[in-house]
């Protein structure tokens, strides 16, 4: 059975919560989830997935015998509970601290906080677009999203017990095993999973990447090339986006669903594929394509506002002329969208998202078109505050999806908008947080590392050669991704592994896509349920070691 069809429990409907209990205990959690986030971006320049810590964090409280704790024993509230501390964590470690430590990297102290506004501003934006977007034919709730679907089997194994929870047992216990060892089981339990057309390639990119210098004696890095395949790639991918909002494919897609429908009602239900791919015919989405075009219109409108309203906090209007304030404007508005759907794709399918390298790369073509230091500051920083809460979100939906599975549309819907309500108790209080917090941290000169990243790429400049090496490489980017098609990214994902140093990712991938297919020839689909839980126990170990181990060296 697919991830998608997972039954919910019977009897554990969703409940309407958010009283003074709920909210104090999430707001708790919110804030352990940001000191988290921000230890340890600033210390070892990473965030760890806090989906699963919330998740045992609710289960425990759950078992505490005081009548307030009562209601986190209804695995729809555990799991509100763990879409707050995921928000807080990526929230103030990613959306909030990496922007507003760029200008202050660059010794531009004055626009911290017109910087820390602006990026609260487009991490708004962000949820609210993704809110909208989610389970449209861009993002459908049934794709794999791997971190959701690892957090919905831990709730749904603790709540169950039984089989499943001795199965997810053994894969986490697999995952800390290999995760010590240097393995990166995330990657080998989405082998799992996955589409396997998108993972191969991500799983290419990887080895690429690694072994590129040693084989052929080219550093890819050097060379641009997963840059600038990155920008073709996310050029043909939003093209292909627009192409879908046209419609041009709707009444063959509309009638391929009604035969699938139909078909469905007139024999007995097979036992489900786990290719989201292979079940995107007969998915019914939530979101219709007129709902993706209001939230790209909206969400394009409030992002330009909040450029402008940046621009002008910054000072640009003395920086810049008329036309480059207003192509500043409209460049990071575009900047954030294009982040926003690279690495939303990226995470929907493999689990991993590049927002570092989406914001780098736009951060070359500001400085491709002239934008002096001050502006690219911004323009870094307002790009960086996007994609991690769109994808980190994303998780978070797919879970409720998994968990509420069997419920009604208005069921499922009811539940996305709880869910949203958590995530932005968990975002304002990880703004809250950030901005407490970052006149001392940046005082003991705890800055996030890929800030300096930023900052060295400002003050060094931007050749002509780098220029022409980016739209060289952009060719074959986007010549692949168009190959691949809308559903399987392969071109993003390619770029994807290629911006990623992590060799034993690469090898975990290919190994278990191997694994993967020789099972299936051997035992047939049967043996899906059984891989897919093992896979998502492997994703959660590997998030456990990453998190506990990370607090340990950051102690």
């Amino acid at each position: 059975m697919s991830p998608q069809e997972t039954q919910a429990p019977e009897g554990r409907k969703q409940q309407r919560t958010f009283n003074i209990t709920f909210m104090i205990i999430s707001a708790f959690v919110a804030i352990f989830g940001s000191i988290i986030g921000i230890q340890l971006i600033t210390t070892l320049g990473i965030s760890p997935n806090t989906s699963i810590i919330g998740a045992l964090i609710a289960m425990i409280v759950a078992r505490i015998p005081i009548r307030w704790f009562l209601q986190f024993r209804n695995i729809h509230n555990q799991n509100l509970i763990q879409t707050t501390i995921s928000a807080a964590t990526f929230g103030a470690a990613n959306s909030l601290l990496i922007p507003i430590g760029i200008p202050y990297a660059l010794g531009m102290p004055n626009l911290v906080w017109p910087m820390l506004i602006g990026a609260g501003i487009a991490l708004a934006i962000d949820v609210f677009v993704l809110y909208k977007l989610f389970d449209s034919k861009l993002f459908g709730s049934n794709e794999i999203w791997p971190s959701g679907v690892a957090t919905a089997e831990a709730l749904k194994a603790g709540d169950q017990g039984g089989k499943k929870a001795g199965l997810l047992g053994l894969g986490i216990f697999g995952g800390l095993i290999g995760s010590h060892f240097g393995i990166s089981m995330s990657a080998f339990g989405v082998a799992f999973i996955g589409n396997i057309w998108a993972l191969t390639f991500f799983g290419v990119g990887l080895l690429v990447r690694a072994y590129s210098e040693a084989l052929a004696g080219v550093d890819v890095n050097a060379i641009y090339m997963p840059h600038g395949m990155m920008i073709g790639a996310g050029v043909v991918a939003l093209g292909q986006f627009v192409f879908i909002l046209l419609g041009s494919k709707r009444k063959k897609e509309k009638a391929a669903q009604e035969a699938a429908l139909n078909a469905s009602a007139e024999t007995s239900p097979a036992e489900p594929s786990l290719n989201p791919v292979e079940k995107a015919v007969s998915h019914v989405y939530s979101r219709s394509d007129r709902d993706v075009k209001r939230a790209f219109g909206l969400g394009g409108l409030m992002y330009v506002g909040g450029a402008a309203l940046l621009a002008v906090m910054g000072g640009l209007i003395a920086e810049l002329s008329f036309w480059q304030l207003l192509l500043f404007v409209v460049f990071a508005a575009f900047a954030t969208l294009v982040s926003e759907i690279i690495v939303g794709i990226a995470a929907m399918h493999s689990g991993w998202f590049p927002a570092f390298a989406v914001t780098l790369i736009m951060l070359l073509l500001g400085m491709m078109m002239g934008f002096p230091p001050v502006a690219l500051a911004l323009l870094a920083g307002y790009v960086a505050a996007t994609g991690p809460a769109f994808a980190d979100m994303g998780f978070d939906f797919k879970t409720g999806v998994v968990l509420r599975k069997g419920q009604n549309v208005q069921q499922e819907l009811f539940g996305r908008r709880q869910q949203l309500k958590s995530g932005i108790i968990g975002f304002a209080v990880a703004f809250v947080v950030v901005a407490l917090a970052h006149e001392s941290l940046f005082s003991q000169d705890m800055l996030p590392p890929v800030d300096r990243v930023f900052a060295t790429t400002i003050e060094s400049g931007l050749s002509g050669e780098v220029g022409m090496q980016l739209f060289l490489w952009a060719i074959p980017g986007a010549i692949v991704q168009l190959i691949g098609g809308p559903k399987r990214q392969i071109g993003i994902m390619l770029s994807t592994g290629l911006l990623i140093l992590n060799p034993l990712a690469g090898w975990a991938v290919i190994v278990g896509i191997i694994i993967r297919a020789v099972v299936l020839k051997v035992r047939g689909p049967e043996s899906e349920k059984t891989m897919y839980t093992l896979a998502a126990g492997f994703i959660a170990g590997d998030a456990l070691y990453s998190f506990f181990s990370s607090v340990w060296k950051a102690r």
